[in-house]
């Protein structure tokens, strides 16, 4: 029989602080099955204190209070993987991918927290690294896969009221932004990208853009300083980035921004999307 997988993404800016804010009202009526956690800056036993009753698998950070990526979900997870590019590239609390078996089909979820990054220094240049070796393992991760998180790009001008101000900040790069060109363009075309490089697609669905079509937005992270919340002045850099099969499967999408700046668990809403499995 068919069965429809809410998945929710969230960079939760500290699993810690989200619990006590206020991320536990969300998820007691969110009907998630499978939730995936960005900038969790926790061990695994603050994950389970967090999360009691969850089963969940994460990769920390090297430095404490820094990074961290986690899946949890309702059933067991059995197989799963943190490894992504060889040894030179720094991805610890970063990358975290899980099998979860849904009957008969076989998903495969990850949880990324891209670099933030910054023009023209080493930070840059470990991003551009870790999104490189994203695009050399997009393809291996199988028919039904589903990148989550905050990748930390805006791949569009839709995806940030503010593009004209940030085509020199790390976020909307060309060459950032290049890399969603090809994510995204049909598998094994030539894309010229919007650094002006020809590459490869990789026939990947931005899901959420998919959805909401061609509007503003919708936005996923706000910045704390000024009216930015209370002005919807944000940044779309929290996604579902779906295999082809997968997108097909794809029966609702929706983000969850908090009905005023006070009520706020993190400075980034949950990502919401319903897949169709089995049968």
């Amino acid at each position: 029989m068919p069965r429809t997988v809410r998945i929710a993404s969230v960079n939760v800016n500290g699993i810690r602080a989200a619990a006590r804010k206020g991320m536990h009202g969300w998820l007691e009526t969110a009907g998630v099955d499978i939730l995936t956690l960005q900038e969790v800056r926790a061990e695994a036993s603050d994950l389970a204190a967090a999360l009691p009753g969850w089963h969940i698998v994460n990769d920390e950070a090297l430095a404490k209070g820094r990074a961290g990526v986690a899946i949890a979900a309702r059933e067991p997870l059995d197989v799963w993987r943190i490894e992504l590019g060889d040894d030179t590239l720094d991805s610890k609390g970063r990358w975290v991918e899980a099998d979860v078996e849904v009957e008969g089909e076989t998903l495969t979820v990850v949880s990324a927290y891209v670099f933030t990054g910054e023009a023209g220094t080493e930070k840059q240049d470990a991003k551009y690294a870790f999104l490189d070796a994203m695009e050399e393992r997009m393809p291996h991760l199988g028919d039904l896969a589903l990148i989550t998180g905050d990748l930390n790009v805006g791949h569009r001008e839709l995806d940030i009221r503010n593009w004209k101000g940030n085509v020199k900040k790390a976020g909307f790069l060309p060459r950032e932004r290049a890399y969603f060109d090809r994510f995204t363009a049909p598998a094994g075309e030539t894309v010229t990208s919007v650094d002006g490089e020809t590459g490869r697609g990789l026939g990947w669905v931005d899901v959420g853009r998919s959805f909401a079509g061609e509007i503003d937005g919708p936005y996923t992270w706000w910045s704390n300083r000024g009216k930015a919340f209370d002005n919807d002045t944000g940044w779309r850099i929290d996604y579902h980035l779906a295999t082809a099969e997968l997108a097909t499967r794809a029966t609702d999408y929706h983000v969850v921004r908090a009905p005023s700046w006070d009520t706020r668990w993190s400075d980034h809403a949950p990502v919401v999307a319903d897949y169709t499995l089995g049968g």
